[in-house]
């Protein structure tokens, strides 16, 4: 190409991009509605807009907006924390929480049932001498296995927040968080959880289990945030991550990694009417699990359930799950994905799953092909249009089932989402996500 030529081309290039930014930066100036809900002087009394994804079906998603001042709790440690959850039951309730809140500040230690050692629980269950046929679930309670399960069950208590129906839960500033802990949104309605940098709970006391696979697993416990059964959820510009534990940074044993994480965030057991906006998810490995189980048991409470919206979140260096879909109707629109070398896939296909994914964009390293994105674990239609990957236009569907006909996807979900808020084209979609996007960009 001729310099003339060259410089032709790059002109064009940098007006386009400046007009792209141009566009960004008006879409997230302080007057925006892409990710502004409301326009309260109080963003701890925000409520979710109208037609904004699923938690603004029906009732729509207040969370603690009509907290009268007596239920308005600023709080700076867990056991505040936890103090300002209980008081006054479901009454509506705004707590704030200034800087990091550490569920675990006194270490894993503090949690150990007397007598519990690791290392002897490595030489008990090592599989050259337990094997890989019989798992630990009959060992006695003054077994390694058993103090494990006694050391676990104190760190249950300890680091699960139970979080009450009419609740918002927001932080103040641009840097506050909590650490080591797992929110449960469990049995109630109503509840707004924003501007909170959420890091991953540790597993403190991982169980080993040999029959898991062909080499055994270690297995742990604590979602990040986990609503099960509950209706009208809200979470928006939070940032969830791994923080000081990432997976890279784990031992292993056994051979296999020592994976002290669970999810990021998990919609279970009938749960419904939840919009996820504008937050990072980053550094995890199963990051979003919606519907637990494909056993009919299960089935039958999240059938006609589960549905979620999910848009301008950012999904960066993950593995899998985001989300992993079993029987909702999940609308997933205007996210960026950012994938490494580690990653897997982006949305699981499950059970009965009717998933929209729609004018996303995907920024995916040499040698990852988008045929990846999608992964079918049961064969569900879903609608997937609109989407880039590394700046062109790419049907997923098509490039997954040209280079994996083993597991061929069907095209059509069967529904279309109404519940939207403004939808922009996918070309703009990393760089208005990566202005607006996660703790601290409330505006």
């Amino acid at each position: 190409m001729n310099r003339s030529k060259w410089h032709g081309h790059a002109r064009v290039r940098a007006a386009s991009l400046a007009g792209c930014t141009a566009l960004v930066l008006a879409l997230t100036g302080t007057g925006a509605q892409a990710h502004s809900p409301s326009h309260h002087h109080d963003p701890a009394r925000q409520t979710l807009g109208a037609g904004d994804g699923w938690a603004s079906h029906g009732t729509g998603t207040t969370g603690g907006a009509a907290a009268d001042a007596e239920h308005v709790h600023t709080v700076t440690n867990w056991a505040e924390f936890k103090a300002a959850l209980a008081d006054g039951g479901s009454a509506p309730k705004i707590i704030k929480v200034k800087g990091t809140i550490d569920a675990v500040f006194e270490g894993c230690e503090a949690f150990a049932a007397p007598g519990y050692d690791f290392d002897a629980y490595l030489e008990k269950y090592a599989p050259q001498t337990w094997g890989l046929e019989r798992d630990l679930s009959a060992e006695p309670d003054d077994s390694p296995e058993g103090l494990r399960r006694a050391s676990a069950a104190q760190q249950d208590t300890a680091i699960k927040a139970n979080i009450p129906a009419n609740t918002t839960i927001i932080g103040v500033g641009r840097n506050a968080g909590i650490k080591g802990a797992s929110l449960q949104i469990k049995g109630v309605d109503n509840v707004i959880v924003r501007n909170l940098t959420l890091e991953s709970p540790v597993d403190c006391f991982p169980q080993w289990d040999p029959t898991d696979g062909s080499q055994g697993n270690w297995n742990s416990e604590y979602d990040t945030a986990v609503v099960y059964g509950s209706t009208h959820v809200w979470l928006d510009h939070n940032t969830f991550t791994d923080g000081e534990h990432p997976d890279s940074e784990a031992p292993t044993h056994f051979g296999m990694l020592y994976q002290q994480h669970d999810g990021e965030l998990d919609i279970v057991r009938g749960a419904d009417y939840v919009t996820a906006s504008w937050n990072v998810f980053t550094e995890h490995d199963k990051t979003i699990l919606i519907g637990n189980s494909d056993s009919e048991s299960t089935a039958v409470g999240d059938r006609g359930k589960l549905k979620a919206t999910f848009h301008h979140n950012l999904f960066s260096n993950l593995v899998e799950r985001a989300p992993r879909v079993r029987f909702g109707q999940v609308d997933v629109y205007n996210n960026h994905f950012v994938a490494d070398a580690g990653y897997s896939y982006s949305f699981g296909i499950g059970k009965e799953s009717q998933l929209v994914a729609e004018h996303n964009a995907f920024t995916l390293p040499k040698g990852i092909s988008p045929a990846k994105i999608l992964k079918r674990w049961n064969d569900s239609p879903l609608t997937a249009a609109g989407n880039r990957v590394n700046g062109r236009s790419v049907d997923l569907i098509a490039v997954h089932n040209a280079e994996i006909p083993a597991e061929t996807l069907r095209s059509g979900a069967g529904w279309t989402p109404t519940l939207r808020t403004a939808v922009h084209p996918a070309r703009i979609v990393p760089v208005l996500v990566e202005h607006g996007a996660g703790a601290g960009r409330i505006r």
